[in-house]
């Protein structure tokens, strides 16, 4: 109905940027928030969302907070504007990755950032390899983030075990938005894993099998009767056929069928060559009597 422009109202009126007070979530009045510790996202004080609304700013709210003195910086968005004045509300894990204290100085400026397109993870520990479906956690747990920036160390928290992943990259920027995206992720090993050892073969011996050499004889092992009793003795042309089974001709020569064959033989054996009965009928002779 109206058409408002605040930055004519309010020709001063710059991007927002505030230094504020950080405490961690848990110092907060009211009743306790456990799920702000587990997401990317800060409680900012009713001022800002005042500021915020006078400009033309786009959704969703995004952030940037830079600790000063150690030019430490990360990303987060914005759940609820109800601290108090002059104070913000940070996870912890948020605190730890920007080297700041409670009740320090940090500043808190709108930004926005490009739509996530990639990110690779690293655990922190080898422990996160007995999660048994990492990616699906690890998308359950980005539901309560905003954004994320490269370098960042987040925590999951998986059957009430907290696990940290490392953000190595992101693209296309370093600092990226993950609402309402389709992005790939990639998992780098964890810190301290090491591959499996396999076993060294340079010690052991292999061996090689020509088919157009003759196998070795197998050596036949005399055994005892528990009687005492003498043993029978094997018939030595049945161990023979049976030594020889399945070991092939190598003596084969076209035209010659052999049924058993010694290789210790030398003689050759002649195919004697018969020639067929070429003695015809005539038509006319069929069915007359000799």
């Amino acid at each position: 109905m109206f058409n408002i422009r605040y930055d004519e109202i309010y020709p001063n009126l710059g991007p927002y940027r505030k230094q504020l007070k950080c405490y961690p979530v848990v110092m907060m009045q009211g009743k306790q928030r456990e799920e702000v510790n587990k997401g990317g996202k800060i409680i900012l004080p009713t001022s800002a969302l005042d500021h915020l609304t006078r400009l033309h700013i786009e959704f969703p709210m995004l952030f940037k907070l830079t600790n000063d003195k150690l030019k430490r910086e990360t990303h987060c968005g914005v759940l609820e504007f109800i601290a108090e004045e002059g104070r913000c509300y940070l996870p912890y894990w948020m605190m730890k990755n920007l080297m700041i204290k409670e009740g320090e100085i940090i500043s808190v400026e709108y930004t926005q950032l490009p739509v996530a397109e990639f990110a690779k993870f690293q655990p922190q520990s080898v422990d996160f390899l007995e999660i048994s479906n990492p990616k699906a956690v690890l998308e359950n747990t980005l539901r309560d983030f905003a954004c994320l920036s490269k370098g960042d160390v987040i925590s999951i928290n998986y059957n009430d075990k907290d696990y940290e992943v490392c953000i190595l990259e992101t693209r296309p920027r370093n600092a990226v938005s993950i609402i309402e995206c389709d992005m790939d992720v990639d998992f780098a090993p964890p810190v301290g894993y090491q591959e499996p050892v396999k076993p060294s073969t340079s010690g052991v011996k292999k061996t090689t099998f020509n088919p157009l050499t003759k196998p070795p004889e197998k050596t036949i092992s005399q055994g005892y009767r528990l009687d005492g009793k003498e043993k029978k003795k094997a018939d030595t042309h049945s161990m023979k056929e049976e030594s020889q089974k399945s070991v092939p001709f190598y003596d084969y020569r076209i035209g010659l069928l052999r049924f058993h064959h010694n290789f210790n033989e030398t003689e050759d054996m002649e195919v004697e060559a018969t020639k067929p009965d070429s003695k015809g009928y005539r038509l006319k002779d069929i069915g007359t009597k000799a």
